[in-house]
């Protein structure tokens, strides 16, 4: 009978966080403590996105362990203060880590983007320790793309170095897409003169070594997708949706980005698109979370209340009185900017969408992978995306028998959604008009057929298991 496993987990991000990465942490943990091993979390004890919020030092439930470490997040008001975080946490789980006894697995994200140092100093003190490595974003190549260091910066090199160490270490690597799973195999891959001037540009295009050299590290790399948060998730009605009903969007069309907000996953063009249809009065954008990139929103919404309020911008005559002008206001489409809901609310707040969303940075295609899109189809909702023609988004919202026809028509790229490149505002706006004049049956024929991919190929219960075949039984 197999000794019974030990497993250690490393996240600066766990529940009750809200933050994705924690969410699906914790999913996992949960999973792993399903089959009879020991777990412990190591984890910030104060929140990611607001540092003002603390959680409990010590928690054990659902069979875990989660111990929340001090001086380990400060939120992101500047890159020093982040860097500081990150290495005292990360010296806290190293610490940990060594004298943890009769631990026989680890598992580390990128969360911090240097939690792989963890894997790789404890690892070598511990060599019979079974290391794995779940890839939900790939630095430094986001931080140079964009613009926070130089391809040649010292901490770029230093990091792109532990990427390639952390990767020969790791028995198991999970990467969330086929594009994230080549930039990997590219690094692994990657000759010593090539090294810091690829970084910023992981040639997911580039010639690969040949097979045979490449069936050690083809092995380790297995490409699981983020699962939806099945126990959170249900399809609400519209007509049952107190969220909805609260928000006053009865009758709107509510076209809504949920989640983080990140300077990846641009939403210029949706914003421009919701300004240049501000006089349709079908139309609520609403805008649901956190992050650096939440401030293009509140710009905006700001610019459209100022003209709005602006007499000289009207022809027609302007209200004479405060009520009437805040209804006049009301009466205009309008883009709405919300913080994160909670866990408990989100099967209301993603449902009070019509359409949902899912952004995808041009340069970033295989480096950040939204998981966003998994809980809009699995709810029934379309999606707008955006971003380059090749991603894994376009894997999702184009038909699978592609493969079969010389070109993909408008009308199969329409079957879950619309595909929408950034910068094409002017198709966006077309797509929006087009979703919110459907009618009531093609709306729902549509949500049905999103919900149907993503019970087949996204289903939480296969993937999860998927993700424990992976970390429970590792390729030697």
């Amino acid at each position: 009978m197999p000794a019974p496993k030990n497993f250690l987990i490393i996240t600066q991000v766990f529940s009750p966080d809200p933050a994705a990465v924690g969410q699906y942490f914790d999913e996992a943990a949960q999973a792993i403590a399903g089959t009879g091993a020991s777990v412990t979390v190591l984890t910030a004890n104060r929140g990611y996105d607001n540092p003002d919020e603390r959680f409990a030092a010590k928690e054990d439930r659902d069979g875990i362990q989660i111990r929340r470490l001090p001086l380990s997040s400060f939120g992101k008001a500047s890159i020093p203060v982040r860097i500081f975080a990150q290495l005292s946490f990360l010296v806290q789980c190293i610490l940990r880590g060594l004298f943890t006894p009769k631990l026989t697995d680890l598992l580390v994200s990128t969360s911090p983007p240097m939690a792989a140092i963890t894997a790789v100093i404890i690892g070598f003190f511990r060599p019979k320790l079974k290391v794995h490595y779940w890839v939900m974003d790939i630095n430094p190549d986001q931080a140079v793309i964009l613009g926070a260091f130089k391809p040649r910066h010292p901490l770029v090199l230093a990091l792109d170095w532990l990427n390639r160490r952390i990767l020969k270490r790791a028995d198991s690597v999970i990467a969330l897409d086929r594009f994230m799973a080549k930039r990997l195999l590219a690094k692994l891959t990657q000759k010593t003169e090539d090294r810091g001037q690829r970084t910023a540009k992981a040639p997911v295009g580039a010639p690969a070594p040949q097979p045979s050299a490449l069936k050690p590290q083809v092995s380790k790399i297995t490409i699981i997708p983020p699962w939806p948060m099945d126990d959170y998730l249900e399809t609400v009605p519209h007509a049952e949706n107190t969220f909805r009903e609260k928000q006053g969007w009865t009758d709107k069309f509510v076209v809504m980005y949920s989640g983080n907000h990140s300077l990846v996953h641009p939403l210029d063009t949706i914003l421009d698109a919701a300004e240049k249809l501000k006089d349709d009065p079908r139309f609520v954008f609403a805008f649901i979370g956190g992050g650096k990139g939440k401030q293009a929103v509140e710009d905006r919404i700001r610019k459209l209340e100022e003209g709005d309020l602006r007499p000289e911008e009207h022809s027609s005559p302007q209200p004479s009185s405060l009520s009437s002008q805040v209804s006049a206001l009301e009466s205009q489409p309008s883009i709405v900017s919300l913080p994160y809901q909670p866990l408990d609310q989100i099967k209301y707040s993603l449902s009070a969408a019509d359409l949902h969303i899912v952004s995808l940075g041009n340069d970033m295609s295989g480096i950040v992978h939204p998981c966003k899109i998994y809980g809009a189809l699995s709810i029934g909702r379309p999606v707008l995306t955006l971003g380059p023609k090749e991603s894994y988004l376009s894997d999702i919202i184009k038909k699978e028998d592609r493969s079969q026809k010389s070109e993909v028509s408008q009308e199969t790229d329409r079957a879950i959604g619309y595909a929408i490149q950034h910068g094409d505002v002017d198709a966006a706006v077309t797509a929006l008009k087009a979703a919110a004049g459907q009618t009531q049956e093609e709306r729902a024929d549509m949500g049905q057929h999103a919900q149907q991919i993503a019970t087949k190929k996204f289903g939480r219960t296969q993937l999860v298991q998927q993700f424990l075949t992976t970390v429970l039984n590792p390729e030697d």
